[in-house]
């Protein structure tokens, strides 16, 4: 049988990206962060194992391994959404949720607060609030969306923390707009 004609496979894809797309406003930057931060561990290993004497061919392999490993570990997932769906490209893939079908919202606090989103199939992904209050686009579509997943009876848990992070959005905007106007 042929997966395209399996009914739940289908049910269970993400909706393709249809109308408006919403993009995180600071991947690029974060990005171009990644990418220096990773030249200039590059650039002391090798200048510190030059000025050594001991730099070779096989330590500088380690160095720009080591650098590389750096850039792995800091380099954002770009996130976009549209209706219907969220997802996350990272390095190790891509990731995504249908966000007219959540199941449950947590928000993980710690060091990196991480907001997890499940939906009804199953898949899930994380993402940092900082996104969302950085990107207004990607929130309101998120935020439609759950409140349509709402409706449905689907979104069974996290209601409180979509409502958390609406305020913190809403408190950094306000914010946002007193620096700007000068009333802060």
């Amino acid at each position: 049988m042929d997966p395209r004609d399996d009914p739940r496979a289908a049910a269970e894809a993400p909706p393709p990206p249809t109308g408006e797309v919403a993009h995180d406003l600071r991947w690029a930057q974060d990005l171009r962060s990644s990418i220096r931060c990773a030249l200039a561990l590059l650039a002391l290993l090798v200048l510190t194992d030059g000025v050594a004497g001991t730099l070779t061919f096989p330590r500088a392999l380690l160095w720009c391994a080591l650098a590389a490993l750096l850039f792995l570990v800091l380099c954002p997932a770009r996130i976009t959404a549209g209706e219907g769906w969220l997802s996350s490209h990272g390095p190790l893939g891509i990731r995504r949720v249908r966000t007219d079908r959540l199941v449950s919202v947590r928000c993980l606090d710690g060091v990196g607060q991480r907001l997890v989103l499940r939906d009804a199939f199953g898949a899930r992904l994380e993402i940092d609030p900082h996104v969302l209050a950085a990107s207004p686009e990607l929130w309101h579509r998120l935020d439609e969306d759950a409140r349509t997943s709402a409706l449905r009876g689907t979104l069974t848990c996290g209601e409180s923390a979509l409502r958390r992070v609406s305020e913190r959005i809403d408190r950094e905007t306000a914010r946002t707009v007193f620096k700007v106007s000068g009333l802060d």
